[in-house]
Order: structure tokens, then C-alpha cells, then sequence
């Protein structure tokens, strides 16, 4: 056998003649070299050349494959490139490449917002205004809202619960217009709320026009998971009462400043604030504040937000009740507007807005007037 040492070179040539030199292979003929077995080693390191070859073969084909496919891509996809000579819709911009994402990136999927399925609407009313005040909103804006907006009364109604589809609620409060009656219908609105899994809560009057897609996209604004009083107020200071808290009362004469929006302009809460009014509100617990201050509905709720748990009410000047005078509202705005509302005086004279329309012996509330401007591919709406 052949020394180690003639194995240092793996020319087989060289191994040959140390081995001859070594006096360990006999002289070669002419027609052959004879080649001594590779050991082990030299086995190994031929081996890791081998893998090492395939290796760099593979990396070189994939840099190959990274230079070409965006090209190619871009050449499957022209809407891709804008300005780009000969492009007729844009002929004298220079060639610029938009980031379009291609069909196989992958990438992190942005939250959904906020759409009409996740509103809950409330509309309180009375047995005294069911076919006074509902056919009004029956036929105009709750076509735009059906399933998400639900009656709160003081009395079943065979009637208007076939035209509301089953949307009517019998609160069983007081049909009287005194606080504690207002109190217990939006006790049971809240409650409803609750139960429904909605991100919002809106709460509107019999006597409010909702233009239904403004207020989506209002609320759209707004992230349901945080803390959300929406509204209007209509006094021009904060309201300031004598504080009442304490069991019983404190004798001090301390003073409670807080804001509160109107509910007949309309309102609106985030669920994840309705959620921490709960252990004040719910179940019932919404009458018994009204009952300690001794204040109506909308006030109540104020009192709950901003001074119990310290969240402040965020004006929203497009919600507007029948206490403004509506006359002013320019029609060139009504499509910004969220809630439209109406009034009759003690000399019969009507608070409306100004706006051509129906006859008023058959629109007197404007809301079919409101409705087919905002709405004009309504079968009823007169063609223009």
C-alpha cells in the first residue's frame, strides 16, 4: 500500500508516481496509469465540492428569478405604471412605478369600520303619536334602516308592528311625558342596546328626520372601542345642579357642572362606553339616577357620562331638535345634516325647514319634502 503522504494531492497522476517512487506500484504500460482507491478523506472533500457546486448553482438561480419576475409582473400588469410614454391617459408624465401590491404579497389586513349593521337605532315615541308622528318616518328614512332601528313605546300595537316588522317595543312605562316616564323607556332603550352586540347606540324622537348615511359616516369618524358621547347640547353653558349624591344626601349645598346632549336632536354611544356605565345604568339602574337628581331623560345621561364617569360629550353641530329654528338650515346643507326635526306652537305655526316639495296640507313635517331631496330615486318623489 501506498504511503499517506502520496495522497496529499488529489491529481491521480502525482499519487501514481509517489507510489512508484515508494517502490509500492509496479511501472506503468503504455496504454494505462493505474490509479490507487481514494481514502476515505479524499472521498469526504470531493463530496463537500460537489454539494458546495450545487449550492451556488441554486443561489445563483434564485437571484436570477428576483431580477426578473417584478419585471415581468409589471409587464402583466400595465395599470400598474402611469405616465408611461404612449399611455393615452397620461401621456406627458414621466414613467413612475405605483406601489401596487401584486396578488401573492401577503399583507396586514386593516380593521373594518363601520357600517350600518353595527348601529343599533332607538326611536322614542307614544301611544298618542303612533299615527300621528310614525307613518312620517315609516315612509321616508326608516326604509333606509329596517332592521337596525327599533321602536320604544308605551303600548302594544297590532298595527304599527306589522309595518315596523316586529320592531315595536312595549316599554311598559308611564304614556306621560314627566321624567320618570322618559327615564324608563331609555332605561329599556340602553338595556336593548346592550343585549344586541351593536358598536353604537343612537337614540332619536318621533318627531327626528335620520339621514341614515350621514350619521353612518359620522360614526365611521369614531372608534366604537373607545369612549363616545356624541351629541348636541341645546343650552349654551354647562347645566348645574345641586348635588344630590350620598346616602343620605350631603348637607353641603356642592354644585355639579355638566354637559348633556339634547335627545331631541339625537345621540350617540360607543359600546365600549356604554359598557362601563353598566354597573350605574343597567338593569333598571338608569331610573333610579333619573329619580335621585330628579331630571329627565337626556339629562340623566349627560349626568351619568360626564360627571359619574368623567367622559365629556364631543358637539356635533349637524344633530338639530325642534327647540332650533329650522328655517335656517340651508338646503345646499342638508346632506351634511344628520337629524332634521319639527314643532307647532300654541298659534299653530309650524317650526319646519324651508324647502320646496310636497304641498304642506300633505307634508306639513317636511320629511317626504327632505327625504326625496336627499333621496330622490324614491317611487313617490316627484321627478325633476
Amino acid at each position: 500500500m501506498c504511503p499517506a503522504a502520496c495522497y496529499e494531492s488529489s491529481a491521480a497522476a502525482v499519487v501514481a508516481r509517489c507510489c512508484r517512487e515508494e517502490g509500492k506500484l509496479p511501472e506503468a504500460t503504455d496504454d494505462s496509469v493505474p490509479v490507487p482507491r481514494m481514502t476515505r478523506g479524499l472521498r469526504m472533500r470531493r463530496s463537500l465540492q460537489v454539494l458546495g457546486l450545487i449550492l451556488a448553482t441554486a443561489y445563483a438561480t434564485v437571484l436570477l428569478y428576483q431580477a426578473v419576475a417584478p419585471r415581468q409582473w409589471l409587464e402583466d400588469h400595465p395599470e400598474a405604471v402611469v405616465g408611461v410614454p404612449g399611455n393615452p391617459e397620461d401621456p406627458d408624465i414621466g414613467v413612475e412605478v405605483v406601489p401596487i401590491t401584486p396578488p401573492f404579497a401577503t399583507a396586514t389586513v386593516a380593521p373594518s369600520g363601520t357600517t350600518l349593521t353595527d348601529v343599533f337605532i332607538s326611536v322614542k315615541t307614544t301611544r298618542h303619536y303612533h299615527y300621528s308622528r310614525l307613518p312620517a318616518i315609516l315612509t321616508t328614512w326608516f326604509q333606509l334602516a329596517k332592521n337596525q332601528t327599533w321602536f320604544f313605546t308605551d303600548k302594544d300595537d297590532a298595527v304599527f308592528q306589522t309595518k315596523t316588522n316586529g320592531h315595536m317595543i312595549n316599554t311598559n312605562c308611564s304614556s306621560s311625558h314627566n321624567r320618570k316616564a322618559l327615564c324608563c323607556k331609555m332605561s329599556v332603550e340602553f338595556d336593548k342596546f346592550l343585549e344586541s352586540g351593536k358598536k353604537w347606540f343612537c337614540h332619536f324622537d318621533d318627531d327626528n328626520y335620520v339621514n341614515v348615511p350621514r350619521l353612518v359616516k359620522l360614526l365611521d369618524d369614531y372608534d366604537p372601542r373607545e369612549d363616545w358621547y356624541l351629541g348636541k347640547p341645546s343650552i349654551r353653558a354647562p347645566l348645574e345642579i345641586v348635588n344630590r349624591e350620598g346616602n343620605p344626601p350631603s348637607k353641603k349645598s356642592l354644585k355639579i357642572r355638566f354637559w348633556f346632549a339634547t335627545g331631541g336632536a339625537g345621540f350617540c354611544l360607543s359600546r365600549a362606553l356604554a359598557l362601563k356605565m353598566m354597573p350605574v345604568a343597567s338593569g333598571g339602574k338608569f331610573i333610579s339616577i333619573g329619580d335621585k337628581i330628579r331630571l329627565p331623560d337626556d339629562v340623566t345621561m349627560g349626568y351619568i357620562i360626564e360627571h359619574l364617569l368623567k367622559k365629556p360629550l364631543t358637539v356635533v353641530e349637524q344633530f338639530h331638535s325642534h327647540l332650533e329654528p329650522m328655517k335656517f338650515l340651508h338646503k345646499e346643507t342638508f346632506h351634511d345634516q344628520i337629524s332634521f326635526s319639527f314643532s307647532k306652537n300654541a298659534k299653530d305655526e309650524w317650526n319646519i325647514v324651508k324647502i320646496d316639495g310636497f304641498d304642506l296640507k300633505y307634508d306639513p313635517k317636511r320629511f317626504k319634502s327632505i327625504h326625496c331631496y336627499l333621496f330622490p330615486y324614491f317611487s313617490y318623489c316627484p321627478r325633476r
